[in-house]
Parts: structure tokens; sequence; C-alpha cells
């Protein structure tokens, strides 16, 4: 199995605004993209995705997951960078059209058909760094992806930085590559120094989120994570977790957790920590790394509500149980 997200659809849909309107969207070679080498993007990081993934059913039919949310949330990163607005039902009708197309190739479970839709600034401006990109391009890429930790180990191992920062906190909400790029020297330092899988950004004691996923405690039937802010990303999978532990009777608290309590939560029996995105879902945490230390978390290994609510997600977009929430499209 290749790498995730290393294979593409041959085609993918595509729309320019030129500054004044979008023109209608087009499919073409997913190779095909032509920018000028003064273009925003390349030097002032006016970019912004998404990740979603469409699903087949057993009866053969595909449904994409929360669709609309990450368009709204893609309009409210395009806003926020300045970037010409997105035609949200426009994007809707791209992200149908090039699923519907490769609809066949869309795996079964628990595969899925990952959807990365992409919005860059396309003005050749280089003396543009205090002005936003008056024109754009917004493309939807397609990537057939197989099972997330197939292969993988059962649980993560995480170092805590309480000095590092993933970006700057004004910029945390929004889905930027730029945000991703700065946490990249965190990471490799965390993995070449002490093996460690992922950073869990601490900022001042602050429990925040991952380079990239948001981060969940379990303590028994409690579920404790970040308050939602501007400083760290609005987590559609991790709205969606909250979702189904509220409906199991679970308490959710959303709130600030520092380093002293997290560390002392982790070590009693039965606690849980995990990592939740659209790729994985829930990732189970096996242990903390902070201050040159290890901390085992509960038993070190995946846990059973980890377990279930991972399930419980993956049930609603395999069709396995009835979608209640609408947040199913169909294709």
């Amino acid at each position: 199995m290749s790498a995730f997200g290393t294979v593409f659809m041959p085609e993918m849909s595509i729309t320019e605004n030129d500054g004044s309107a979008w023109k209608p969207a087009e499919i073409v070679k997913a190779d095909s993209i032509k920018l000028h080498p003064g273009a925003h993007v390349l030097h002032y990081s006016s970019t912004c995705f998404e990740g979603l993934k469409a699903f087949k059913h057993e009866d053969g039919s595909v449904k994409i997951f929360r669709m609309d949310a990450n368009i709204a949330r893609l309009a409210q990163s395009s806003e926020l960078l300045c970037m010409p607005t997105v035609d949200k039902v426009q994007v809707k009708q791209m992200i149908i059209d090039i699923v519907s197309r490769f609809a066949s190739d869309v795996p079964q479970p628990p595969g899925s058909m990952y959807i990365r839709p992409t919005h860059i600034g396309t003005e050749p401006a280089i003396g543009k760094a205090a002005s936003p990109s008056l024109s754009s391009m917004l493309y939807i890429l397609l990537s057939p992806v197989g099972d997330y930790f197939e292969g993988k180990s059962n649980a993560l191992r995480i170092l805590l930085d309480e000095e590092g920062m993933r970006c700057a906190p004004h910029m945390g909400v929004v889905k930027s590559g730029g945000n991703y790029a700065s946490a990249l020297p965190h990471m490799k330092a965390a993995q070449q120094s002490v093996q460690a899988d992922q950073v869990l950004f601490c900022p001042n004691g602050d429990v925040q989120e991952t380079g990239a996923a948001n981060f969940i405690l379990i303590d028994g039937n409690e579920i404790i994570t970040k308050a939602l802010d501007s400083t760290f990303l609005h987590g559609i999978t991790r709205d969606s977790i909250l979702t189904l532990a509220r409906e199991m009777g679970m308490t959710v608290s959303e709130r600030e957790l520092s380093v002293t309590e997290l560390l002392e939560r982790a070590a009693k029996p039965g606690t849980e920590a995990a990592l939740s995105g659209t790729a994985a879902v829930l990732a189970p945490v096996g242990t903390f790394i902070h201050n040159g230390k290890e901390y085992q978390v509960g038993s070190g290994s995946e846990g059973p509500t980890t377990c279930k609510l991972r399930q419980a997600l993956n049930d609603i977009q395999w069709g396995k149980v009835e979608d209640t929430h609408g947040w199913l499209t169909n294709v």
C-alpha cells in the first residue's frame, strides 16, 4: 500500500477567480496547474485547504462526510487570509461532481476517498507583501486511501512542548499550509531526539494541539479538550467525536488543561488520550515525553473508550448505522 495521500485520481475539478467573479468549474488533468513564478501563494503563503472523505457503503452508494462543515471552514480560512470569497454552492457542486466521476474508484471499507479542496492566491505581484492576492485558483484533488492504522504501532509517543508554538496564535483557526510548515522543525527534532511520533504544543503549560491533529484526554466518563478559540484548528472530526460522546452519556469538558493536570490524570488507571483528525479519526496515545522523562498513559495502549468512539464514527461513515445528524451527502 502506498503512503497515505500519495496516490491521486488523474483528474480534478478547478475554477479561477479573476478578482471579480468565479469562472465555471472544469474537470481537467490533475497535473495541469500553471502558475506564474511571481504568484502570491509562492511568496506570501496565500493558501488554505480542507481534508474530508467519501465512503463506499455496502449497497454500492458513495457518501461524503460532513462536506458542508468543511466548505464553511474553507470559506472562513479564505476570509481570514483576505483571499477572494469562496462560492460555497459552487465548491459543493465541484466536490460532488469530481467524486461522482470517480465513484467506482472509492475504496471499500476500511478505505475511503480522501478529498482535498485547495484555494491559492495566483496574482503575479511580488511587491504585494502587505496586500492580498486579487486573483485565485480553487481545485479539488482526490486520493484513494487505505486504513490509516495499517502497519502502524498501536499507540503514539507524544512529546509535550511547553516552549514552542505550532503557529502564530491568531492564525491557529486557519487551515493554511504555513501553519503546518512552522510545526515541522519541532516535530523533526522530537522524532530525532526522543523518537516521538508527534509534538503536543503546550505553550506556557497550556495543552493545545499537535502539528496535525486535535488532542483529547479521556478520564473515566469525562472527555477533556481545549475550548475553541483562535489559537488552534476547530476540527470537524473533534466536533463529531464530542457529539457522539455526549450522546453516549459522557461528560464533555471543553476547558483549559495544564501540562501538570494532564500528567497527573495520565497516570491514573484507565485514563486514555487520543489525537483526532480526518485521516485517523482517533489515534491512541500511549506515552507522553516531558522534560526527558516518559509517562505512560493509562495502560500504555489503546483504551476501550477511544476504540468505541472511533468505531461509532466509522459506523456512521460506512453506513452501518443510521445517520441521525445529517452528516452524509449522497453522490
